[in-house]
């Protein structure tokens, strides 16, 4: 039977809009579904005039594992996923333009991958001291694709290097020193403080906010080409036989010994 539980629970707080991943059972781990309904959270809060900030947070003990391997690996080993529905903006602003309004993340427990990408494509970033980070794609035979080899580097290139070829888990008070984060609260809280402070810019002149919030990208080195490149080279990673070990690997629980093809 398919599921056709929603992934994303939304709730407008005045000019607030809390956007939720919602998938607790799977530690929240991104399946297209999950990425759609972000999306089209993302194109709603861009479109609505009354909405002036987006807080992104996860039900749950846990933000992300990452991605759904089961549904999105075959994606995109047979070409080009589609992650962005009509209506829809990409909260990694890769597929499309960003969205135009501030957007503060609530993280806790498990922050992998994607939400670690998610985090860096946000503008305001909370974390819950339980929080652990990884930048695993390279023990799954794959590479970031959501964004992670573009900023994460602007952060410090030794300290993206370190994460991102290693694969290791890092903690909240890492991810506050490499600034990936900017506060670290008592678990629990981080969805209150990232309302907080949702809430003080929202009471800011909202064209002001969203002209300083372009003016700060525009600032930003181009990176058209880098980011052209990113899901034609995840796909053929995708399709290596490292890859398919790496997957055996994860369902199997078993160390994987990568082969270089």
């Amino acid at each position: 039977m398919t599921d056709t539980t929603p992934r994303v629970a939304l709730e407008r707080r005045g000019p607030i809009l809390h956007i939720r991943l919602d998938r607790v059972g799977k530690r929240n781990a991104a399946d297209q579904r999950m990425l759609h309904e972000l999306a089209l959270a993302y194109g709603e809060l861009d479109r609505d005039p009354a909405l002036r900030v987006g807080v992104v947070s996860a039900a749950g003990d846990h933000f992300t594992a990452g991605l759904d391997l089961a549904d999105i690996a075959p994606r995109i080993a047979t070409g080009r996923p589609e992650l962005v529905p009509e209506g829809g903006l990409d909260p990694w602003g890769l597929q499309t333009r960003p969205v135009s309004k501030p957007v503060v993340l609530a993280v806790q427990g498990t922050c992998f991958t994607l939400g670690i990408e998610l985090a860096l494509a946000s503008d305001v970033v909370v974390a819950a001291d339980s929080t652990v980070f990884a930048q695993l794609e390279v023990a799954r035979g794959i590479m970031p694709f959501g964004g992670a080899t573009v900023r994460f580097p602007r952060l410090g290139w030794g300290d993206a290097m370190r994460w991102m070829l290693t694969g290791d888990r890092f903690d909240a008070a890492e991810a506050l020193r490499i600034g990936l984060v900017q506060e670290v609260v008592p678990h629990g809280t981080e969805l209150e403080r990232a309302l907080a402070l949702a809430e003080r810019v929202a009471a800011q002149a909202p064209l002001a906010v969203q002209a300083t919030l372009a003016a700060a990208r525009a600032a930003q080195p181009a990176t058209t080409d880098a980011v052209a490149g990113l899901l034609p080279a995840a796909q053929r990673l995708a399709a290596t036989g490292d890859a398919r070990r790496a997957a055996e690997s994860y369902l199997t629980v078993t160390p994987v010994a990568f082969e270089g093809s």
